[in-house]
């Protein structure tokens, strides 16, 4: 059954998300983004530009159910591609669903699923754009239709993947606000 997130919970998931951003943005957790540059350094991991098919959901605890990434509508087949530089940390299945994992090199891992014939190992270095596999099917995950699960995750903190895929920019106001 398909729930809204309470206020509290999205204000909390909100928070966490622009959190991990900042620290990005600033340098703080490895990478660092120039004061000219806006978010968006993700390319979309399937050809065109995707519709979202379901929005992030993080859990208000870890062990709790939501949904840990975005849906990305396909087709069966369609080629799935890497959204940024980085190492194959996974290439394989779990539970019968074909998986991908990447680490970029801010430490953010993107993950793929459902991937079918993968074109990479675990070791090998992605460059953005460069072919994963292809989009399979996972038993009605999105009804009727194909899609991409994709993931970000920084440790154990999942993060809302359009943040890197969707251009945005930062600006920071006066302590105080405008006067």
């Amino acid at each position: 059954m398909l729930r809204a997130p309470s206020a509290a919970r999205f204000r909390k998931a909100w928070w966490a998300t622009l959190a991990a951003a900042l620290l990005t943005l600033t340098g703080a957790a490895g990478g660092v983004v120039g004061a000219d540059q806006s978010g968006g350094s993700w390319q979309w991991p399937l050809p065109g530009h995707p519709a979202v098919v379901r929005h992030f959901d993080p859990p208000e605890q870890r062990w709790l159910p939501g949904h840990r990434g975005i849906d990305l509508a396909g087709h069966t087949y369609s080629p799935v591609l890497a959204v940024a530089v980085g190492t194959v940390t996974y290439s394989g299945s779990i539970a019968g669903v074909g998986i991908v994992s990447v680490t970029h090199p801010d430490g953010i891992r993107s993950t793929y699923q459902p991937v079918i014939d993968r074109s990479v190992s675990q070791g090998d270095r992605v460059r953005a754009g460069d072919q994963l596999g292809l989009l399979g099917i996972w038993g009605g995950h999105c009804a009727l239709r194909a899609c991409l699960h994709l993931g970000a995750v920084r440790g154990q903190t999942y993060l809302d993947p359009l943040l890197f895929l969707q251009p945005w920019e930062l600006t920071l106001l006066p302590h105080g606000g405008w006067d």
